[in-house]
């Protein structure tokens, strides 16, 4: 019998990964922490996630509402209005990924004195560096 569950991520063809990629990238991860402080319009968010711009946002939440962690909105109006908030299953995601977010600014001096430590023995800063 195989004891291996249903989804495995570490396996390339498992639907999983997709899907951890949307909600663990750089914008996957900014929107559903933004969207976790309650829904928001497009530009809302936009201004929200700093530094992301209006196409790759538009993907982030096709991305996110397609593996169901985004319920997107829109309401007739002119001009037309567009709301996005999460999910149920887009809120216990985004509630952990902040558990992670919190954990990784909590420990900044840390990882900042590593980089210090590094760029000295190895002299240069890498790319992503601060």
């Amino acid at each position: 019998m195989d004891d291996r569950p249903a989804f495995d991520v570490f396996s390339r063809l498992c639907p999983s990964r997709g899907t951890l990629e949307h909600v663990t990238g750089r914008w996957g991860s900014l929107t559903l922490g933004a969207l976790y402080e309650g829904g928001s319009r497009f530009n809302e968010l936009r201004r929200r996630v700093d530094g992301v711009s209006d196409k790759m946002l538009s993907r982030t939440l096709h991305a996110l509402e397609r593996d169901g962690l985004v319920r997107r909105d829109a309401r007739p109006t002119n001009p037309p209005r567009v709301d996005y908030e999460l999910t149920p299953l887009g809120r216990d995601v985004a509630e952990r990924l902040l558990g992670l977010i919190e954990l990784v600014e909590g420990r900044m001096p840390e990882v900042l004195a590593a980089r210090d430590r590094y760029d000295e023995v190895r002299g240069g800063v890498m790319r992503g560096g601060r």
